[in-house]
């Protein structure tokens, strides 16, 4: 099965669609499929689910998507850096489903693994457990959190053979897998491809059977949020 493509465009069409469910790996602008992004955006497909740890930033990341007015609900963990995304918010146009970061981690990959719902004591007592079912383990009371997966899955990677097993670069890594394993189809951006085989299996961060579409991305812009240096001495 050959999984590349030879765009961005190319590895999105005929995949994604109105009113979808997708998940997007990153954390902050870090390890996110920007190629992807930009190549969901001019699809022009509206109502999204947007699954996602933040939103970007206005006019980067998910915040292109904002932008356009695609995207009518988030479920996310951080919501700053954004002002497009405050003010929808704060209008009404944009739904929110705020999840604690580490719930929304392990929603994902309970889903992945095929996991319906979890117990967790993270948000209990707060408005995170309004309308959620608890229930005592060890004398601690737990919420029912349920799993997530999504339609699609937009991921970034460092490395990746020709079958798909991938390899992230350090913190990149964040997100990215658990929205692979999320994904019912998963499109993966990467800096590199290389053989099948020509990877160490010892070092192979997620197989290839999680993922179903590759497109090679050799100079991404890498933007960083806020850029802080230290003044001369």
């Amino acid at each position: 099965m050959n999984k590349l493509f030879a765009s961005a465009e190319a590895a999105l069409s005929g995949v994604v669609g109105d009113n979808q469910t997708i998940a997007v790996g990153g954390f902050g602008l870090c390890g996110i499929p920007e190629a992807l992004i930009g190549a969901l955006r001019d699809t022009g497909v509206t109502g999204l689910t947007c699954i996602s740890n933040n939103a970007g930033v206005d006019g980067f990341g998910l915040g292109q998507l904002l932008a356009t007015r695609q995207i009518k609900k988030m479920i996310s963990s951080y919501v700053g850096e954004n002002k497009e995304f405050e003010r929808q918010y704060l209008s009404g146009e944009l739904e929110l489903e705020f999840t604690p970061q580490g719930t929304l981690a392990e929603k994902l990959r309970a889903g992945g693994a095929g996991i319906p719902a979890f117990f967790t004591r993270t948000g209990f007592g707060t408005v995170v457990a309004e309308g959620k079912e608890v229930r005592e383990f060890d004398g601690e009371p737990h919420i029912l959190e349920h799993s997530l997966t999504a339609d699609v899955a937009l991921v970034k990677a460092w490395k990746a053979d020709r079958a798909g097993n991938l390899v992230f670069n350090k913190t990149a890594r964040n997100f990215n897998p658990l929205c692979a394993m999320a994904g019912r189809v998963t499109v993966v951006e990467v800096e590199e491809l290389v053989e099948t085989g020509a990877l160490d299996p010892d070092q192979i961060h997620l197989p290839g059977i999680y993922v179903d579409r590759i497109v090679v991305n050799a100079s991404p812009e890498k933007r960083i949020e806020q850029r802080t240096v230290r003044n001369p001495a």
